[in-house]
């Protein structure tokens, strides 16, 4: 079976097609821009070196169209046919309550992620365009999808509860709904598998960081708390989110500052988090750098925020698990980024976690044991492939 995996944004479409045989990525690329004046294009495959193109692309189905043409290109495509895509798996975002697993989309399907357009309305219109797309340009082909949000839907009610009156959940669905569930899901299975243990005898906890970042505890293999919320914006400290708040502060930058909804909204998401508190950058390549070479006084502070709040959600989630077999770091960040493992790492010997400071140091692209000999918590860094994921589900329901 060979699976085109695609990830739509507003303005673009990630995209790898796998042969399922063997796990390969036969081709990948993104189209993005889409709309803009000026937008681009990249493909890579085994026959062909990645490459941005500059053109116009003014919808998702003329995107789609350039994905498909460049798979079937006779000098670096990877099929002679549209045959030989046997479905198309998407990343999705928000179900609400509807799904905990991932689903062969149906007009169901559609009508739940429209009617869920208000809890994700950067991200649902957007995934809803890909199926769109695809129904235009491969009318026939099985179209799959795997919901950010779907993998939470096993927390228990104290844990997706917020306290506020109950009609707001009752009446209006607001409750913790969490998010990076494939990831999450992807990477603790994929541990569980390199130690050759049973997930469901192990207390885990993931930490996906990326430019977004959220941490999830997971007990017998369910997650049962995630530190994002209603919305991406809850739980830690991001690229550019703030995360948690005191609630109080929305309204005293409206009321006492004179900052409109609009605004307060584009500041917690957009120009907080490490790109406000170190006025300097969101990339955290960027940071480490401040830290390292030049002893950036407000890297070293964003970062020691960041690290800090990290710490404190694993104490949390030790907490709730009651105890902790494994700690998992994934996410650009949590993969490749040592001085941020060590300092969440850093004075937790009373919860058994201690890292080997050298493992730590050395990069590698497969999965790595960095913690000590003596650490009673074995910490891995796993590197994730939500792509991978959503064809091995797709693959699944489309073989049931």
């Amino acid at each position: 079976m060979k699976i085109l995996v695609l990830n739509c944004g507003s303005s673009s479409i990630k995209y790898q097609f796998i042969n399922m045989e063997n796990k390969e990525v036969m081709a990948e690329g993104i189209a993005e821009k889409i709309g803009e004046d000026i937008a681009l294009f990249t493909f890579k495959s085994e026959k062909y070196t990645k490459k941005k193109r500059e053109m116009v692309i003014d919808n998702h189905e003329q995107g789609l169209q350039l994905i498909i043409d460049a798979l079937l290109d006779e000098a670096h495509g990877v099929i002679s046919s549209l045959t030989e895509i046997d479905a198309v798996g998407h990343r999705l975002v928000h179900a609400g309550e509807h799904y905990s697993d991932a689903v062969v989309i149906t007009d169901h399907v559609v009508d739940v992620m429209t009617e869920c357009i208000s809890l994700a309305p950067l991200h649902n219109p957007a995934n809803l365009k890909g199926i769109e797309a695809v129904k235009t340009n491969m009318p026939e082909m099985p179209q799959c999808g795997v919901f950010d949000t779907a993998y939470h839907q096993s927390m228990p009610h104290y844990a997706y509860l917020y306290p506020l009156p109950l009609d707001f959940y009752t009446n209006h669905k607001i409750r913790r709904y969490g998010f990076h569930g494939t990831s999450h899901k992807f990477v603790s299975l994929k541990a569980a598998e390199y130690l050759g243990k049973d997930l469901s005898g192990l207390k885990v906890i993931t930490c996906h960081a990326g430019n977004g970042v959220s941490i999830t505890a997971i007990d017998k293999g369910k997650s049962i708390d995630t530190s994002m919320g209603l919305t991406p914006l809850e739980g830690l400290m991001m690229g550019t989110r703030s995360g948690d708040l005191d609630p109080a502060i929305p309204i005293y930058m409206q009321e006492q500052l004179g900052y409109s909804v609009g605004e307060v909204n584009s500041i917690l998401n957009k120009k907080s988090g490490m790109l406000g508190l170190s006025h300097l950058s969101n990339d955290m390549r960027t940071i480490e750098e401040e830290i390292l070479e030049r002893q950036n006084p407000r890297a070293i502070q964003a970062h020691d925020v960041y690290c800090y709040r990290i710490k404190k959600y694993i104490g949390a989630y030790f907490a709730a698990l009651n105890g902790l077999d494994l700690l998992i770091f994934t996410g650009g960040v949590g993969e490749r980024m040592p001085i941020m493992r060590a300092q969440v790492c850093e004075n937790m010997e009373a919860l058994g976690i201690k890292l080997n400071p050298e493992e730590n140091a050395r990069f590698s692209d497969e999965i790595q044991v960095l913690s000590a000999p003596d650490s009673r918590v074995t910490v891995l860094k796993v590197p994730t492939n939500e792509e991978l994921m959503i064809a091995l589900e797709t693959q699944r329901l489309l073989t049931k």
